[in-house]
């Protein structure tokens, strides 16, 4: 062991080295066990949120507008006579229709 101080990483803004450097030995610890497990942490959110958007992007049907949610389903509405499809999901209480285009006569 050096009796040296060591060198703080780069990336350590100058008030944070600053700050680390007036604390005691024992609140250096305690700092050190706290920031691993932060780390620990954020790095799992991380992951957590990145593999919940991966599985979103899954599950989303080719033609499923950005500002509709996965979860929408497809519903058929007869207006004056004519067929239309609407993407229709729940937002709490509310349903939410949006307009996806006409039914094919065909299908």
């Amino acid at each position: 062991m050096s009796y040296e101080p060591p060198t703080p990483p780069a990336e350590l803004q100058a008030d944070i080295v600053n700050t680390l450097n007036s604390y005691s030995p024992d609140q250096l610890q305690h700092v050190a066990r706290y920031a691993e497990e932060l780390a620990e942490h954020k790095a799992r959110e991380s992951r957590l949120e990145q593999e919940s958007e991966d599985d979103r992007r899954d599950d989303r049907p080719d033609d499923l507008p950005d500002d509709v949610p996965s979860k929408a389903t497809i519903t058929i509405k007869e207006i004056n006579d004519n067929r239309y499809y609407y993407w229709q999901w729940r937002e709490g209480d509310r349903v939410t229709s949006k307009y996806k285009g006409p039914v094919n006569p065909d299908e």
